[in-house]
């Protein structure tokens, strides 16, 4: 997704703009953490520069300990609580957004699928694209 991209949570409190600069293509993420977090079978992410991100309203945020050692703060809406982004204290001034939450979120396409080793057994990927068991490790 190309240009300035826009979302906000589900009850409005909170708008953003990702600025059109540097951003990984989407990518779907088939976790047991991610399909908890969501309350469906997995999550669509976007890791980008944070300071390309501009918030408007109040956000407040909680702590994960993920299973790496990382510590996420996820940021939502303070009023419906709606995930946005997410920050991990391994990669300093980068996040990840919760590409559902932008306002043309029918455009994304994941460019890959992560965790498929613990994708819900119904769900069919497409051909050609990238699907990895776990996620990439550096």
């Amino acid at each position: 997704m190309k240009g300035d991209l826009t979302g906000s949570c589900l009850c409005g409190a909170v708008r953003y703009t990702l600025r059109d600069g540097f951003r990984f293509r989407p990518y779907a993420c088939h976790c047991t953490d991610c399909q908890t977090r969501t309350g469906s079978a997995f999550s669509e992410h976007m890791l980008f520069a944070r300071q390309d991100l501009r918030i408007e309203g109040e956000l407040d945020s909680g702590l994960y300990n993920q299973p790496s050692g990382a510590v996420s703060t996820i940021w939502g809406c303070a009023r419906c609580k709606v995930r946005i982004f997410a920050e991990s204290d391994q990669r300093d001034g980068f996040a990840s957004l919760r590409c559902g939450t932008l306002d043309r979120s029918a455009e994304v396409v994941p460019a890959a699928h992560l965790w498929v080793s613990s994708k819900q057994a119904w769900l069919t990927l497409p051909d050609g694209v990238p699907a990895l068991s776990e996620q990439p490790r550096t």
